[in-house]
Order: structure tokens, then C-alpha cells, then sequence
């Protein structure tokens, strides 16, 4: 079953361009921004480029306990790990795009340009089958008087 909830969550994962990062501030409360997903092959680690003074960066160097959000049409994903900042000039030239370029224009050569990596060590997903079919299930739950069948839901360690 493990190893379905993991691939399930590759899954979920592996279209999504932007997610959710959540990060812990100094005084200790949460923050959480979009950020562009780099890398679509998901094996458990997700990466993302940020300036080395920003927020994001700034934030995990003090705390890397980490949350990573994802979701669309009816599925979502809540990745929780710890982030690390990454400024390996071979892994940025990698994982270099348009879209990249496009908020980071000084390119991945720039020391100023880094990566976060959030190593993920836990996740859960929801994924419903679709409005309609849930709305149907919704109707026959106040019908039968039974709970709703709303799709799958499975708590997976990561790798």
C-alpha cells in the first residue's frame, strides 16, 4: 500500500507548475507563497529557485521545517520535509528555464540565485473523482444517511 500511496502522489504531483511553500518566520509564524515547481520528476524532493536574500531562503536557514501545497481539478497534495538552500551551480544550470529567467533575469551563474530543495519526508493527498461524481455521492450520503464517498485520501512517508 506504500508503495501505491507514493506513486499516487508522484502522480498528483508530476503536472503541477506552481505549489504553495510554506515556510516558519523568525517570530515563529507561518508563510506561505506560490512558487514555481523546477523539476517534474517527483521522487520525494522539490525544487524551486529563489534569490538568496528573499524570504523563502531566509526563512529556511533559520528553520527548514518545511510544507509544500499543491492542487487542482479536484486533487491535492500537502508535502511536508525539511528545505535546505541549495547554490550548486551544475544543479541551478539543470534545472535553468524561460520561466526562471523571467524572475531571476541575472541567471544561475549569479550567486544572489539559489535553489531550495525541500527533501520531503511525509505527504497526504485527497484526490475526488470529480464534481459531478461528488456531487452525486453528496446526494445519496442526505439520502441513505451515510457518509459521502468523496474520492481518496492516504497519509505515505516519502522515500
Amino acid at each position: 500500500m506504500a508503495e501505491h500511496g507514493v506513486e499516487k502522489v508522484r502522480e498528483l504531483v508530476a503536472d503541477e507548475k506552481i505549489a504553495m511553500l510554506t515556510t516558519v518566520g523568525a517570530d515563529g509564524s507561518l508563510q506561505s507563497r506560490p512558487m514555481s515547481l523546477q523539476e517534474v520528476e517527483f521522487d520525494g524532493d522539490l525544487w524551486f529557485f529563489a534569490e538568496a536574500q528573499g524570504g523563502p531562503a531566509q526563512s529556511i536557514a533559520s528553520n527548514p521545517n518545511v510544507n509544500v501545497t499543491t492542487g487542482s481539478g479536484g486533487s491535492w497534495v500537502s508535502i511536508a520535509g525539511h528545505g535546505s538552500v541549495v547554490s550548486d551551480v551544475a544543479k541551478k544550470k539543470e534545472l535553468w528555464n524561460s520561466g526562471a529567467e523571467a524572475w531571476l533575469p541575472q541567471g544561475p551563474e549569479d550567486p544572489s540565485v539559489v535553489l531550495i530543495k525541500v527533501d520531503g519526508s511525509s505527504a497526504e493527498y485527497w484526490d475526488t473523482p470529480g464534481a459531478v461524481a461528488t456531487a452525486i455521492s453528496f446526494v445519496k450520503a442526505k439520502a441513505s444517511g451515510e457518509r459521502a464517498d468523496v474520492g481518496e485520501n492516504e497519509k505515505v512517508e516519502l522515500p
